[in-house]
């Protein structure tokens, strides 16, 4: 397990505490409509931390083309009708390029500063000429508020219980999800980013924001910069 990262409930637990039967259960959000917007039809997308396939598999029904890539084979197990790369994205370098490349999970708020220029530097390696890079950001209340809770009507209960600082400006986020039948926690370090913060990131390995293509601005188009 990942330094500041836990997670407790049924089956594998990934190392930066993501169990592997929660994400099979949760149910598809917004995300593969966002992307369908800021996307050319039938690109090839090289999907950076897949995870279950849950964003997967309604791309590749949608007609995009997926390289899927994740460090947990238990991940990558549920996944299908995509090419799968089992590989750490901060040490990925596939040695082609690809028409968009997309880090989601508010993976971009890793804690660690290192780590997070090594994610957008894999984007940046992966990009295609003309190509772009979708990347989810936390909402701008993602850590007040709290504790607070959503109820998903497929049954799923997500409470976001608390964001404890650290030091350095990273904070320590408990959050629970219930099922009638079982319940996980995750724990996990996160770094919030405000927009000038996030953008210079992003100008640090050769990256440019596009368009931010929700009104909250938690999902950004981003293209190597001239």
């Amino acid at each position: 397990m990942r330094a500041g990262h836990n997670g407790t409930g049924p089956g594998a637990i990934t190392p930066d505490g993501c169990a592997v039967e929660l994400y099979a259960r949760l149910p598809v959000g917004p995300e593969p409509d966002v992307i369908v917007s800021a996307v050319p039809p039938g690109a090839h997308i090289l999907e950076l931390g897949c995870g279950v396939g849950r964003v997967t598999h309604p791309l590749l029904e949608r007609g995009f083309t997926v390289t899927a890539v994740d460090e947990s084979p238990e991940m990558l197990e549920r996944v299908r009708g995509a090419r799968t790369v089992r590989s750490p994205i901060e040490d990925l370098d596939l040695g082609e390029t690809f028409d968009v490349v997309m880090l989601a999970s508010f993976l971009v708020h890793a804690g660690d500063i290192a780590v997070r220029r090594a994610l957008l530097r894999a984007c940046r390696r992966h990009v295609a000429p003309g190509g772009c890079v979708l990347i989810q950001r936390e909402g701008e209340d993602r850590h007040t508020n709290l504790p607070r809770e959503r109820v998903d009507p497929s049954g799923l209960t997500v409470r976001i219980v608390s964001s404890e600082p650290v030091g350095d400006g990273v904070r320590s986020v408990r959050a629970e999800y219930e099922f009638p039948d079982a319940t996980w926690t995750q724990t996990f370090l996160s770094r919030p980013l405000t927009k000038e913060e996030f953008e210079e990131a992003l100008a640090g390995v050769g990256l440019m924001v596009d368009k931010y293509l929700t009104d909250d601005r938690t999902w950004v188009r981003a293209v190597p910069a001239p």
